[in-house]
């Protein structure tokens, strides 16, 4: 079962993104944020799940890792750290999700793995298009990190549900995740 978006990102949003490359950090920021502290809800809400807590807790330090390195180059840009103001691409998603408990289950790894797998594309893009080497290169490193982290969000969801049953509902939520891409104005963030 594979993550294969359903739309690709506008071509009018790199050009944004790099214009507003201040406004995307800060953003950032805040996707690293909350990626942490997904992995540990997710801990928290399924810990009987093989191997899921070990593996919640690994990612929820690498997600840290990653705000502190977007935290530094923040700092590096005299900028500070704003209010999180909501992603409404994530609301999106988490719109989409089922209410009884097991299928939420696989809605929330399976919302995960589509979101970071919009997150490589993004921060893809970005590594394409920065001039600066250093901030290249560390745009490269986090979107192979969200590539790394889908696959690990969609081996979750076939432990947890039986494949075929999963692999039917993500094609669902990403014909979900494009309207709502679709949907959304162009903004110089990450979702």
């Amino acid at each position: 079962m594979k993550v294969t978006l359903q739309s690709i990102t506008d071509a009018r949003w790199l050009p944004l993104a790099l214009a507003r490359f201040d406004e995307v950090l800060n953003d950032h920021a805040h996707c690293e944020k909350k990626a942490a502290a997904n992995a540990l809800s997710l801990l928290q809400s399924y810990p009987e799940v093989p191997g899921l807590p070990a593996l919640m807790a690994r990612l929820a330090r690498e997600e840290s890792a990653h705000l502190a390195k977007v935290l530094a180059v923040m700092d590096e840009r005299g900028l500070q750290l704003t209010h999180d103001r909501g992603d409404p691409y994530a609301k999106g998603l988490q719109q989409l999700m089922r209410n009884p408990a097991k299928e939420r289950r696989l809605d929330r790894l399976l919302v995960a793995a589509i979101i970071e797998a919009r997150s490589h594309e993004r921060l893809q893009l970005l590594a394409d298009g920065l001039e600066d080497p250093e901030l290249k290169r560390m745009y490269a490193e986090l979107a192979q990190s969200e590539d790394g982290h889908t696959e690990l969000f969609v081996r979750l969801a076939q432990q947890v549900e039986d494949p075929a049953v999963a692999a039917a509902r993500l094609q669902e939520l990403l014909v979900g995740e494009a309207r709502i891409v679709a949907e959304l104005p162009l903004r110089a963030a990450v979702h």
